[in-house]
């Protein structure tokens, strides 16, 4: 049964408002739809505005935040529960070990290595969690184009297909 849901996003504030959007609609869905929060512990960017969402509407919000980000100022304190990992790499492994389902919404570099990761994890059976990436604005449609590539040029077996979802909005929770 899924509980917790991790939501990989941007710390970027430059982006556009339509992920923005994206970000809110998906917080305010998950308190009452009875799932809790764990994100990357910013408050910034879409990271914030998720966690920030998310808590309005009732969700439990568990942020796991790098120890030398922490002193940067940008961890959302505001946390019903913020764990300060001692670097990226113990996030992760924090973030997978509490999560029951994965959700990337549109990001960067940070986004990107983490859902592949996790999606990684998964292809070699060390979990069995749900793995959705939220394709708001075709933002994930050359991702997309080249797994395909993959799969076509045999880097990649046809079954994986089944391993992840791309939603073209955040209205797919995972259950």
């Amino acid at each position: 049964m899924i509980k917790t849901i991790c939501v990989f996003s941007s710390s970027s504030s430059a982006v556009n408002s339509v992920y923005r959007d994206t970000a809110i609609d998906l917080g305010k869905r998950l308190g009452p739809e009875g799932f809790d929060l764990i994100f990357g512990g910013a408050d910034v960017g879409l990271m914030g505005i998720i966690a920030r969402t998310s808590q309005n509407h009732g969700a439990k919000v568990i942020g796991v935040i790098p120890e030398p980000l922490v002193g940067k100022g940008i961890a959302y304190q505001e946390a019903d529960e913020l764990i300060i990992s001692n670097n990226l790499r113990d996030r992760k492994e924090i973030i997978e070990s509490k999560s029951d389902a994965f959700i990337a919404l549109p990001g960067g570099f940070g986004t990107l290595e983490e859902i592949m990761e996790i999606l990684t994890l998964k292809q070699l059976q060390f979990h069995n969690k749900p793995v959705v990436f939220i394709n708001t604005n075709s933002y994930y449609d050359n991702l997309i184009a080249q797994f395909e590539i993959g799969y076509q040029e045999n880097f990649a077996k046809k079954e994986y297909k089944e391993l992840y979802y791309f939603s073209e909005s955040s209205i797919t929770i995972p259950k």
